[in-house]
């Protein structure tokens, strides 16, 4: 096995990004595709990390950059900052999300017909938008993600399979918003699957979480199942 990675510029509309790939270079011919879309600081050795990762099992793994080339957020602060203007214009979201898949689906190493999405807390949001977008993936998943509809896609037409990975003690995303996303993805009709950890807070996969005043905890259980159920959902969904 030799994981090769490297990142790789793309635009949109005029805005220079830098997304992050990851393959094995011993795999012959094209392979399944996962995005992977960062939290609110931006694309960071976080996504990086679980790029190289998603390499190992075989896929070809590309870390998406909302934001822009070398912008990162360093503090609460500035990663609301970068955030919010994408929260109050999802149309602006998922515009972006869409210039990551052309992206990939230039690169010699993708299986331009096996694409799937993730993503983490603010990237879990948009690995669901992508869904609502109508996007043609094979699947979805967000972990630990902020679940609040956007406003200009009223009735989501959704092709793509959902699993949503959560923590019962959110303080983020109450219970309240997750039966109200099982209740809109019935009604679009998705294939869908909410897995609710118990006595889990947010970011439950970041090992250096660590507010719970803020409601972000790391919890290795929860970390270690939920990338279980993702490796089931991914070999189910590309196969």
């Amino acid at each position: 096995m030799a994981i090769v990675s490297n990142t790789v510029d793309y635009l949109d509309d005029g805005v220079l990004l830098e997304g992050f790939f990851a393959y094995d270079d011993s795999v012959a011919g094209r392979r399944p595709v996962v995005l992977i879309h960062h939290a609110w600081a931006g694309r960071d050795e976080f996504v990086a990390a679980k790029a190289k990762r998603l390499a190992e099992l075989g896929y070809l793994a590309f870390a998406a950059d909302m934001y822009g080339k070398g912008i990162r957020g360093a503090s609460p602060e500035e990663n609301g900052q970068l955030m919010q203007p994408f929260m109050q214009d999802r149309a602006r979201l998922q515009k972006r999300l869409h210039a990551a898949l052309a992206a990939v689906k230039l690169m010699p190493w993708a299986d331009d017909k096996r694409i799937a999405a993730l993503g983490f807390c603010f990237g879990g949001l948009c690995a669901l938008d992508f869904a609502r977008t109508g996007a043609d993936l094979r699947g979805v998943i967000s972990f630990h993600g902020l679940l609040t509809p956007p406003d200009n896609i009223p009735e989501p037409q959704i092709k793509a399979r959902v699993l949503v990975l959560h923590g019962h003690d959110d303080p983020m995303v109450p219970p309240e918003q997750v039966l109200a996303l099982q209740t809109e993805l019935s009604k679009a009709g998705a294939d869908w699957q909410v897995h609710v950890y118990g006595g889990t807070m947010h970011a439950f996969t970041n090992p250096v979480a660590n507010d719970p005043v803020f409601g972000t905890v790391y919890q290795a259980a929860a970390d270690r199942r939920s990338w279980q159920a993702m490796q089931n959902f991914l070999e189910e969904i590309f196969a």
